[in-house]
């Protein structure tokens, strides 16, 4: 028996299949808005894993099994007997016999790759401490229908740059070789790519400026002692003139506005938010494909 394909991260497919992701995401958006019906997974079972609360990974994933004739099951942490003592890999073997693939979101890239490894089915990475690459998907498509090609683009990324996000970025900007500009505040910078000296400097004439929360789930504590290294990070429509005309703004929610963006660009015209948020179903129903048709 072959070893299954998992999607760990943004490398894990080729440039090719990232294409081709790219033109199936876009030709499923269509069928959906023409409400043609797909059943590409039908029979086929997704089996998803949280250990960190979700909204659109869940739901995404949900809505794309069934709308692709399939189906999906989702397993909260708190439900599961992996409370109770069970092994990641013990879980990852015995559900591998129930699903045809399985999502797993969870903390440390450490506990990713053991259940992935213990895994007989592929795995996709629904978040983890160092990647979120089903949100990139999203992403890039999304640059990449409102501005055109992602070669010819400049992106900025605003706030915590040690973050799965940042980090996420920097992979898909060597992968896909577009000008990415970074800033964040000194002891939030993860090693391997320069910083800008400001946001300022990182967004002049960004074509897209992106955000996120400054602190993920599990940093509640570091919250409550490290917000002020933030100060000057709030995507706010001050930064966002010293972007390119028709400049677009990404957050990959949950949002707090008046934190790392203001009220009046997540809910302005720059705004590609909940396009963004739409496409994660999209390229997640691709991605479903490329994996199990």
């Amino acid at each position: 028996m072959s070893a299954p394909r998992h999607f760990l991260k943004l490398g894990d497919l080729t440039l090719a299949e990232h294409r081709w992701l790219r033109d199936r995401a876009l030709a499923l958006k269509q069928a959906r808005r023409l409400r043609s019906p797909i059943d590409t997974l039908r029979g086929r079972t997704l089996g998803l894993l949280f250990e960190k609360s979700s909204t659109r990974t869940r739901v995404s994933f949900e809505a794309a099994m069934f709308q692709l004739g399939g189906a999906a099951l989702t397993l909260p942490m708190a439900d599961s007997q992996l409370t109770r003592g069970e092994s990641l890999a013990d879980t990852a073997r015995v559900l591998s016999r129930y699903v045809d693939a399985l999502v797993f979101r969870t903390f440390g890239e450490d506990r990713l790759h053991a259940f992935a490894a213990a895994a007989t089915v592929p795995v996709i990475n629904g978040l983890s401490a160092e990647n979120h690459p089903v949100q990139l998907l999203a992403d890039l498509l999304t640059i990449e229908e409102r501005l055109g090609p992602l070669s010819e683009r400049r992106v900025a990324f605003i706030g915590d740059g040690a973050s799965n996000m940042a980090r996420s970025w920097m992979e898909a900007a060597t992968l896909f070789d577009f000008d990415l500009r970074l800033a964040a505040p000194t002891g939030h910078r993860a090693p391997g790519r320069p910083f800008a000296e400001s946001p300022a400097a990182a967004v002049a004439g960004a074509d897209v400026l992106c955000t996120d929360v400054w602190f993920s789930m599990g940093q509640e504590a570091q919250a409550a002692t490290d917000q002020q290294a933030f100060a000057g990070f709030q995507v706010d429509s001050a930064l966002l003139a010293r972007a390119a005309p028709g400049a677009i703004v990404l957050h990959c929610l949950p949002a707090h506005r008046g934190e790392e963006i203001s009220a009046t660009v997540i809910d302005g015209p720059h705004s590609a938010v909940f396009d963004e948020a739409e496409n994660r179903l999209h390229t997640q129903k691709a991605l479903l494909e490329l994996l199990l048709a």
